[in-house]
This record gives structure tokens, sequence and C-alpha cells, in this order.
């Protein structure tokens, strides 16, 4: 973190606040709560060793961060707080009412980096960024930059005032939305370190937020314009089990599209109907997903049926009409936001990162629902393609949107036809930086005496069971190949469920979006000490109890052959078109590996071979007699030029 040192904001930092925290605490902090009966393994139990994500995770850790905090640096978001505080004088920075958030997601991001890999020099710059944030905090907890400095005055023109009053704009505002992502930071900081210095800091802001909100003792009646405090609110409530917090967030759900609470914001939002009346996916993908998730947490920690049946629907109505076969979500530029049902356009596509990034959240608590695989096959399939493709291969670069096709000269990535080194709206680099580090908590989940292995890549874990340590590791080339050597040591008879992918039981996605154009005969196998486990399957898992010993052998073979795709006939965008895969990466041509880009056609008969190439970092390409295939994530890496993911079938 060599370049996060010598940024000018530690120095001010140091000098200002000397990383001195105050250790006053507000609420006593108890055992996690959780009302789900699977729970993931945290990243701190997972030490990824692998050859695909590791790079792209410590990319993250050792240059993405120190990257973000210097844009921040630099456009003022820190410069925010200190003016909000009286620190420093000057008019609000920047040009969006949510640019506080940016911060919060750097720390978060930086924290999650440190409970994989601890980092001193990293912990202490947190300090001093916490102690920033601090300032820009009014003394009854409230804490939005822009309205403290100058009320009156937002950044953004859209964001209409009147008196320039707390709450009075919630629309758009992101007064709730720039809270919420202040409150995942803040449990993620205090898991990280141990220290309250930010917990403490949310803590005040929400118990404000529980006093100001509600339907009663003249409290304001409101929803946020922009999901994200509720699951924010959810997470203080499980570490500090104030259920205020808990009924807060239900009280923001419950009321969406109850206009006898407010003036409904519409479909944008998702305000145009009570929130158990819903069951189709619209408005804005991001404020969407993140407020599905929150859904489906109230269904967990409420045991609430009219809940789960709407995020059930929901669900259903994303995977059937509405997801692309990258995994990304949001078809339309205008309003960021879902189309109509099988509305998917390629050139134009929008596929926001933070949408991507999003829908991983929700699947994953589906997934600790119910524990069904099919909630990871869409985890999988965003993971390796529409979400990764939005950081560049160095890691300083970024795409906002993220497009199956490419002319060259749509600029569809705000005002650029390839990746981005910043934007004014930068929620999608800093939703990266959030993200990426906190990736080896997806792999394992636990319930009981159960542990899931959900993906597959090389690490080693421990796992508490009942108060066992369970030690599993993984040896793996995966998504290259889809061999997968593992260990499992415990001592007592455990039940392991490893998770067979869609793509290798001929399923694209858990629907009939998207289909292969034929069905491989390969079948996955799971073999222990060279037996092949039989009649072993359930909701897309291989399920063994045994007493597992760590010289047992276990041996998965996820069986890889270049497929092709095809989309539902509904899908206007993709007909007489296929798409390729190969494992769980889909494929794109690009003009500079295909000269002759514009003949390109394809068929499911062609043949092809698999070939290891150091391009891109090192990606097996799919090649033909006719064309070059790259992994879609990779694409625009090389300059700008032209790419699909659907490709014309010969007739």
């Amino acid at each position: 973190m060599k370049t996060i040192k010598n940024t000018l904001v530690v120095a001010l930092c140091f000098l200002m606040f000397n990383c001195k925290t105050e250790k006053k605490e507000i609420v006593n902090v108890v055992e996690p709560k959780t009302g789900y009966q699977i729970e993931p393994v945290d990243i701190q139990n997972v030490k990824i060793t692998d050859e695909f994500w590791l790079p792209i995770i410590k990319r993250v850790q050792e240059k993405t961060i120190a990257y973000a905090i210097e844009k921040c640096e630099e456009e003022g978001r820190f410069d925010n707080f200190l003016i909000a505080g009286g620190k420093i004088e000057g008019d609000v920075k920047g040009v969006m009412p949510f640019d506080d958030s940016d911060v919060y997601k750097v720390i978060e991001g930086a924290s999650n980096s440190l409970i994989s890999a601890p980092n001193k020099p990293l912990e202490i710059l947190l300090d001093s960024l916490i102690g920033i944030v601090k300032t820009g905090q009014e003394a009854d907890g409230y804490l939005t930059t822009w309205r403290t400095i100058n009320p009156a005055k937002p950044p953004a023109e859209w964001v209409v005032v009147k008196e320039g009053k707390r709450w009075e704009s919630l629309f758009m505002s992101h007064e709730l939305y720039n809270a919420g992502h202040m409150y995942e930071a803040a449990v993620v900081h205090f898991q990280a370190t141990g220290k309250r210095n930010f917990l403490d800091i949310a803590l005040k802001n929400a118990d404000l937020m529980v006093a100001t909100f509600g339907d009663t003792d003249g409290k304001i009646e409101a929803v946020p314009g922009h999901q994200i405090i509720e699951t924010g609110l959810i997470k203080l409530y499980q570490v500090t089990g104030k259920v205020d917090y808990l009924n807060l967030a239900k009280y923001f759900l419950d009321n969406r599209g109850n206009p006898e609470n407010h003036d409904l914001f519409g479909p944008y939002s998702q305000d145009h109907k009570p929130v158990v009346q819903q069951d189709e996916v619209v408005g804005h993908a991001v404020r969407a997903v993140y407020m599905y998730a929150a859904m489906t947490d109230i269904a967990a920690f409420k045991d609430d049926s009219a809940y789960r049946t709407a995020v059930d629907k929901l669900w259903k109505n994303m995977v059937e009409k509405k997801m692309y076969i990258t995994g990304g979500i949001g078809a339309l530029h205008e309003g960021e936001a879902f189309g109509k049902n099988y509305e998917l356009p390629n050139l134009t596509a929008y596929n926001e990162t933070c949408a991507a990034i999003g829908d991983v959240y929700w699947n994953h608590r589906l997934h600790s629902l119910t524990g069904d695989a099919k909630y990871f096959d869409v985890v999988e399939r965003t993971l390796y393609n529409g979400l990764i493709s939005g950081l560049s291969l160095d890691g300083t670069n970024f795409f906002y949107p993220n497009a199956l096709e490419s002319d060259g000269k749509y600029e569809f990535n705000q005002g650029a036809c390839t990746r981005k080194s910043w934007f004014d709206c930068s929620c999608c680099p800093t939703n990266v930086v959030r993200f990426i580090p906190a990736i080896p908590g997806l792999i394992y989940s636990k319930s009981k005496n159960e542990v899931y292995v959900n993906l597959y890549a090389s690490n080693q874990a421990d796992i508490e069971l009942n108060g066992q340590d369970v030690k599993v590791s993984q040896e793996t080339s995966y998504p290259w190949n889809g061999k997968v050597n593992m260990t499992v040591d415990a001592n007592s008879e455990i039940t392991i469920k490893f998770r067979i992918p869609g793509w290798s039981r001929n399923e694209v996605l858990p629907s009939n979006l998207y289909s292969y154009t034929y069905l491989s005969k390969e079948k996955p196998t799971l073999t222990i000490n060279g037996e092949t486990i039989k009649n072993s399957i359930k909701d897309g898992y291989f399920e063994v109890k045994r007493n597992w010993n760590g010289d047992d052998k276990i041996e998965l073979s996820f069986p890889m052959e270049v497929r092709t795709v095809k989309a539902n006939d509904m899908v206007e965008e993709d007909k007489g078109k296929l798409s390729l895969e190969y494992g769980p990466l889909v494929y794109a041509v690009e003009e500079i590996d295909n000269p002759k880009f514009d003949d390109i056609t394809i068929s499911s008969f062609d043949k092809y071979s698999i070939q290891k190439e150091q391009i891109l970092d090192g990606v097996n390409t799919l090649v033909s007699d006719k064309f070059k295939a790259i992994p879609y994530y990779a694409w625009s890496n090389r300059g700008v030029g032209k790419m699909k993911v659907w490709i014309p079938e010969k007739e």
C-alpha cells in the first residue's frame, strides 16, 4: 500500500486527527444475529490461492483501493466532510448528492481486504479516513455533507429542494442511500478490526433515523428514493441486537407503494405498489436488487411468508425474462432500468456494474434462505462474466454499463466506447472496490451439520461446524477446466454438498430464457478414493454424508466443451444469432483478433480448438477456421474496436 501512504489525504488526516478515535460506546455489540438457516463461511476463514481469482483480488487490494482513494481525494470527496465539519472552508465539491457513499464503499472494500490480508498501514489509513468522516457528522448524528454545507444548494440540478430542509426531497437526495452504505461499511470495518470508531458513527446516525421516521409520535412518514438503508439497518441489527433497526428497515419496505404514507415515486423506484404485491422487476435496476435483498432479509428474519412469496415471483420474472446471458441486468440506458419482458438489446445494453453486484448480494441471500443451487448458478454466471467485466485488467479503468456489442463508435460508457479511468458518478468503481475483496466469502456456506461448496477455486478453508473444526481444501484450474481435487477433514460424520454448476447440467439459466443448441452427453461426476458416487444429487448438489478423512481423495469432474446458446424466440434482438460458452465463461469476438469481423458467422456444428494464450493476462481462447473468441469479461482491454457476444447464425 505504498502508494496510499504517499497521498496528500493521508498527510492531512495525520495532521488533523493524529489517528485518534472516540471510545464512547453507544450500544453493546452482541453475537451476530442471523435469520437464515444457512450462513456463509466468513472470508477470514477462507484463504484463496486460486490462479484465476487471486490475481483479481490482489489487483484490487494492491492497486484499485489506492487508486480509488486518490480519485476520491482529487474530486473532493474527503474535503466535503472537512468543509461540513468546519475544518476547512469552501463549497460542495463534486456533482452528485451521493458522493459521500464512495468514501464509505472504499472503506468497506479496504476493510474486507484487511480481513483476508492484514495490513497495518492500511488499517491506520482507515482510522484516518474515518476521522475525516466523523468531522462531517452533525451533533445529532445527521450525516450528508452536501446538505450540511449548503442545504439549499444540492450538487446535482435534478435534486429539487425548496427550503433546504432535511428529508424534504428523498426521491433524489440520497440522504438515506448514503446512510445505508455507511452502515454496511461500518459493520465490515468493525468485523475486520474490532474497532468501534466507524461503527459508533453509524449507530449515532441510525438512532437519528429511528427517532425521525415512522408512523407514530409525530415522526416523518416517508421511504427512501434509492434503497440500501434497509440492508444496512439490518446489518446493524445483526451486530447490536437492537430491534429498532430491523423494524425501521421493515417500515421502509412496508410503506413503498403506500400513497397514504407519501407521494409515490413510481416504478422507477419500485414505489408503484406495495412490495408484497410486486411480481415484475421494474425501474432502476440497482435500486431494485438492493430492495429485493432487503426483502429477502425480512423474509428470513421475520419469517414473513408474504415477503418470501414476493421475492420468489420477482426472481422468477428476472431470470425468465430480463437477464442477459452474462448475468447482467438492467437493459435500458434511460433510467438505468429494467426493460419490458424479453427486451434485451445488445449494442445499447446497460447492465450497470452496480446492478450485477447487487444481484449477487440478492442471490446469495436467496441461497442462504433455501439452499438451492440455482441461485449460485446465477451468482457464478454473473461473477465470471458481467461483473468482473466492469474492471480492467490493469485495475484502474472501469465499465459503468456492460454492453454485449460494440461498433467501436457508440459511446455507451458515459461518453466512451471503452473503459474509463473514472466517472463523475463513480458508484461503479467504488462498488467494485467494496465487492471483490469479499469474493472468498461466497465459496462456502454451512448449516447445522452440512457444508455447501458453492464455487470452485483453489483455497484452504477452516469451517466451524457445531463446535468442531472442519478443514476443506480445493485445487483446480477452474474456469479453464472442470477438474477439481478436494480434501475434507472432519472429526465426525457430516454432510458435504458439492454444487453441480448449471452449465454442466445442460442449463444456461434456471429458466428457458436461453438454451444450449444441443444437450451434452458428458455428465458431471464425483469420485471419492476412486469410487464413483451415484444417486446423490439433490437441489443441484452432490450430497455426501460420511466420516471424512483428510486422506480421502475427492475428485469432481465437470466436463467442458464449447457450447452454442440460443435465446428464447421472444428476445427479438437475438433471433438468428448464437453465442458461445466454455464452462462458466461467456465468450465474445473482438475486431482486434478478427480482421474480417463483419463476416463472422457461426453454427452449432462448428469445431473449435481450445488454446491457452498469454494475451489478456492468460486466457483460453476458442479458435475455429473462421475466427477467434475471448472470454467476454476481458474484452476492451486492447483498445477501441468492435465486439459482439451474439453472432449471426449460418443459414
